[in-house]
């Protein structure tokens, strides 16, 4: 009966585990970080990569959208999580199963979109009227539906202008944000990505740019946590995320590759935090 048991918890265990997308620096002991972009992008390696140099802990990247990462963070699979979706970051806060929350930084959305522009979104005065434009226009456009902090965004806007998005036009690609960037580029449709993965890309794309940015609903705001649980050396990497180091690194990340930067920090992006 007990063996069956053992057997059955470590089924179970084994289920849940969540694999190391990659792992960075060196150590005996390990933090498990969940994020999507901030870790496609490359900006959480050569902040772990000082972190670990400097405390001896190594980091094991997970890649997942804020939504998935949060729900690990909620089930104890990770660590710390590098989210933007601060309503579903103060719900897990509420409940007591994270802690530590803190504003590391920012980045921004733009909306995307074909050269020729059918949807007409560059005549927008804000990001609602852009998706408005889209929708009647019945103009191709590619959600996350993922439930990621970038579908989150784009439900709000959808919200503020008064649309249900619904039919042929409006195509869910469950899939991160360069993969669905570059879908976008490829079927000449709409999309809206975060400012950063597109300043890694631009260069790369074919018959979309950026038309519409600078609302302030637009603005996406990066927090960090650890989970309840989670070891101390959890809380000393956030804790390390806000520090003039890893917020240099913020402030800078992008200009030596493509001559701007990819990030803002934790200090310009306090007017948009929503603690």
């Amino acid at each position: 009966m007990k063996k069956s048991l053992l057997l059955s918890c470590l089924l179970f265990a084994n289920l849940y585990a969540v694999e190391c997308t990659d792992i960075y620096g060196y150590g005996d002991d390990e933090i498990k970080v969940a994020t999507g972009s901030p870790g496609e992008l490359g900006l959480l390696k050569v902040i772990s990569e000082k972190f670990s140099e400097i405390f001896g802990v190594k980091i094991c990247w997970i890649k997942a959208g804020s939504g998935e990462g949060l729900n690990m963070l909620k089930d104890g699979l990770v660590d710390v999580t590098m989210s933007h979706s601060p309503k579903l970051e103060k719900e897990l806060i509420a409940s007591g199963v994270a802690k530590n929350r803190t504003l590391i930084g920012s980045n921004e959305f733009y909306i995307i979109g074909p050269k020729d522009d059918p949807a007409k979104v560059k005549r927008a005065r804000s990001a609602a009227e852009a998706y408005h434009r889209i929708a009647t226009s019945k103009s191709l456009f590619y959600t996350r539906d993922d439930k990621s902090g970038t579908h989150v965004k784009e439900l709000k806007i959808w919200e503020l202008a008064g649309i249900v998005p619904s039919g042929e036009w409006y195509k869910s690609n469950r899939d991160f944000m360069t993969a669905t960037l570059k879908k976008a580029d490829e079927t000449s449709g709409y999309f809206m990505s975060d400012s950063s993965t597109y300043i890694s890309v631009k260069n790369e794309l074919l018959n979309i740019e950026k038309l519409y940015s600078g609302d302030k609903v637009l603005v996406n705001v990066y927090a960090a946590m650890s989970g309840i649980n989670a070891d101390t050396k959890a809380d000393l990497f956030v804790d390390f995320l806000k520090s003039d180091e890893a917020q240099e690194m913020f402030r800078n990340y992008g200009v030596s590759e493509y001559g701007e930067a990819m990030y803002n920090d934790a200090k310009y992006s306090l007017q948009f935090f929503e603690p």
